[in-house]
């Protein structure tokens, strides 16, 4: 328990052998359970994670603050979160406050995470961290993640490995080019203008916040934190932005930056425009979500006008002037619509986000 609020950290594991002991090993006292998934590996991953549960069963004594039959309540299935977290998962009796959780089919990153989530909503506690099972992840850092949730600055809380050039020092160019590309889709789709590096997966959420979520229909793809951020906008729940550096070891990335591409940035164009129905029309009004559709509306016609007067002058010998300037007019136009659509989304969403630096 950390200032008096229970404590869950979910760890999702997919052929971690030879990382994931360290990471329950290390965990610091206060975490009441460690939700340890592994996500159908192939190697030795699922009885490391019963070593390491054992081990640290020893060196807790025991483990946990809330008690053997709470944790044992994810186990029921008496319908809804219950039912559907035994469908996706075999959850095992806690060893100590580890409670080791074995996928019934790989369901990806994102999917394991869903599944812990699951488990502390039925759970009940107060805040759940999740922290990858491959050592990047300082326990020692946590605290600057519980600290805004506890003193109820924020509902959702997400580290930041961009702010600072030593934080970013391990990270390749080519992987920093992709987070950066990824941190403006994501601020557009999610409306949350100020928060970087959302690939980040070292977060805390209140239970509050994962109630509201619906984390029942969360994207189980590598693009999971992204689709958090948009469904936390979409209920206006505060996200704090905390300064964290990472630690990057010899593990190997098990992502497919094509497919991954190609998935994410559909996810969120798709979301971006659920969040701005829900938001913006269905759960109140905003003018914004208008200047948006004709901002984007218009800069497309002229984008189409352009080409086509580039068609009609080069194959038809036709005209260029007067349809060029009308096209180049209307794209005018549209990036000005889209640009106030912007402005005023940042400005509705300034007092729900909040970075924290050292």
């Amino acid at each position: 328990m950390y200032r008096e609020h229970t404590i869950g950290v979910v760890v999702p594991a997919y052929n971690e052998e030879g990382l994931i002991s360290d990471v329950i090993w290390t965990m610091p006292d206060y975490v009441d359970w460690i939700y340890a998934i592994d996500d159908c590996s192939t190697d030795g991953t699922w009885e490391e994670i019963q070593h390491a549960a054992h081990e640290d069963a020893i060196e807790t004594e025991g483990g946990g603050q809330i008690g053997r039959e709470r944790a044992l309540q994810s186990v029921r299935a008496d319908g809804g979160v219950g039912d559907l977290l035994t469908d996706r998962a075999r959850i095992h009796s806690p060893i100590g406050r580890v409670v080791p959780i074995q996928h019934r089919e790989n369901m990806g990153a994102g999917g394991a995470i869903k599944t812990g989530y699951l488990a502390a909503l039925k759970d009940e506690l107060d805040i759940t961290v999740t922290m990858d099972g491959d050592g990047q992840m300082d326990p020692n850092q946590m605290v600057k993640l519980l600290d805004p949730l506890v003193e109820d600055a924020a509902d959702y809380a997400k580290g930041n490995r961009l702010l600072y050039r030593e934080y970013r020092e391990g990270m390749s160019n080519f992987r920093f080019l992709g987070n950066s590309i990824l941190t403006f889709l994501t601020k557009i789709a999610s409306g949350y203008w100020k928060t970087m590096d959302p690939q980040n997966g070292y977060t805390a959420i209140t239970h509050y916040a994962l109630e509201n979520a619906d984390i029942e229909n969360m994207y189980e793809y590598y693009g999971y934190c992204n689709d958090l951020l948009v469904k936390l906008n979409a209920r206006n729940l505060r996200v704090a932005d905390v300064a964290m550096p990472a630690i990057y070891g010899e593990e190997a990335s098990s992502i497919r930056y094509p497919t991954y591409i190609r998935k994410v940035s559909g996810m969120l164009l798709r979301n971006y425009l659920w969040r701005l129905k829900v938001k913006y029309l269905v759960m109140d009004f905003h003018p914004l979500a208008f200047f948006y559709i004709f901002g984007v509306s218009t800069m497309a016609l002229g984008m189409v006008g352009g080409l086509w007067s580039v068609y009609v002058k080069f194959l038809l010998n036709g005209a260029l002037f007067v349809r060029a300037s009308l096209s180049m007019m209307l794209f005018l136009i549209g990036s000005l619509f889209l640009l106030f659509a912007m402005l005023f989304d940042m400005q509705v969403n300034k007092d729900y986000e909040v970075q924290i630096h050292e």
